[in-house]
């Protein structure tokens, strides 16, 4: 199985787009490809490429939906409540429609629904995820300071790369320290293999779905 990571950023903003392709091996993630400044048709094609060779689970670090009258969807609500239990902040979990979140909401809708249309779905799966989340609910208090900076810190960064390392994931370049987009694809991937696996669990799981509201959701 293939896990792509990817973590979106708006339509007229490329260059903090990054895809990460994982193989699942041995009970362990293997690092294979990051892709940088990823266009839509970049991510399409590398998923084509990698149902190509199986199965294949995405974690995308966007909102996939919106609310009908804006604000919060459940499942927003439910994972901000839940972070800060972990000393995470509410504010990173940001309703879809706000005015700097509904491009990248307009993206993710858009991408996604391009991904269905290719009628790969018994061979690709996807869920929204949330990198912070998804490292914040697992690293432990010892690690939450990072977690907090490593969005502007690189010393915070190169500590979570070594904590990916240390949990299940093989053969990470060390330029992944260089770019909180880096990271997060990463984490996408390392919530998108926990909700996927069977013999794993992601740490929170927005399993309802809807018409309006198509994709799961975890970290």
């Amino acid at each position: 199985m293939k896990v792509i990571g990817i973590d979106l950023s708006g339509p007229s903003n490329q260059k903090d787009t990054v895809m990460a392709v994982f193989q699942v091996k041995n009970d362990l993630l293997e690092f294979e490809e990051m892709i940088e400044d990823a266009s839509d048709e970049r991510i399409i094609s590398g998923i084509m490429a990698a149902a190509s060779m199986g199965d294949v689970v995405i974690g995308l670090d966007a909102p996939l939906s919106y609310q009908d009258g804006g604000g919060d969807r459940p499942q927003d609500k439910s994972i901000r409540q839940f972070i800060k239990h972990f000393g995470l902040s509410g504010s990173s979990i940001m309703p879809p429609t706000l005015t700097r979140m509904v491009y990248l909401t307009l993206r993710g809708m858009a991408l996604t629904r391009r991904i269905m249309a290719l009628n790969l779905l018994e061979k690709v799966r996807i869920v929204e995820v949330h990198p912070g989340a998804a490292i914040g609910t697992r690293i432990g208090s010892k690690g939450l300071d990072h977690v907090l900076l490593y969005k502007r810190e690189f010393e915070s960064r190169k500590a979570i790369l070594e904590w990916f390392k240390t949990n299940g994931m093989l053969d990470l370049p060390e330029k992944i320290s260089q770019s909180s987009h880096q990271i997060d694809t990463c984490a996408a991937a390392l919530a998108a293999w926990h909700w996927a696996d069977p013999t794993k669990q992601p740490k929170w799981h927005w399993n309802t779905i809807s018409p309006e509201h198509p994709f799961e959701f975890c970290c």
